[in-house]
């Protein structure tokens, strides 16, 4: 699966998903950090990647409707510290496995997962 790794994240996570043989990059591998949503969401369109991000202006889906997108992948977390994220993100990607992004948004929280085709 292709992954974008939003500026917001830890440059780990991208890790974490290129450990479990996804295609990870980064928006600050691609120099795209700073730029508006808008312009990351036409990114990801192009390059049909699933987005994974902290910022809950991608779960509007009125703005960014799932259907067009690879997948949205948005963490609803209570916590944003480093570590937190990366133990979050090890726990998200066996569901990748079983589910399939492409079309949804999924709201990601601490202990569940809500996908919104």
């Amino acid at each position: 699966m292709k992954v974008k790794v939003d500026e917001n994240l830890p440059q780990e996570v991208a890790n974490l998903f290129r450990d479990a043989g996804h295609n990870a990059v980064t928006v600050g591998d691609e120099e795209f950090g700073g730029r508006p949503d808008a312009e990351i969401a036409s990114l990801v369109r192009r390059e049909e990647r699933v987005l994974v991000t902290l910022d809950l202006d991608f779960s509007d889906i009125r703005a960014y409707p799932p259907e067009h997108y690879g997948g949205l992948v948005v963490l609803r977390l209570g916590h944003q510290d480093k570590l937190h994220v990366l133990e979050v993100i090890a726990r998200l990607i066996p569901v990748f496995t079983r589910e399939q992004p492409q079309g949804h948004l999924w709201i990601v929280e601490e202990n569940q997962v809500r996908i919104r085709p």
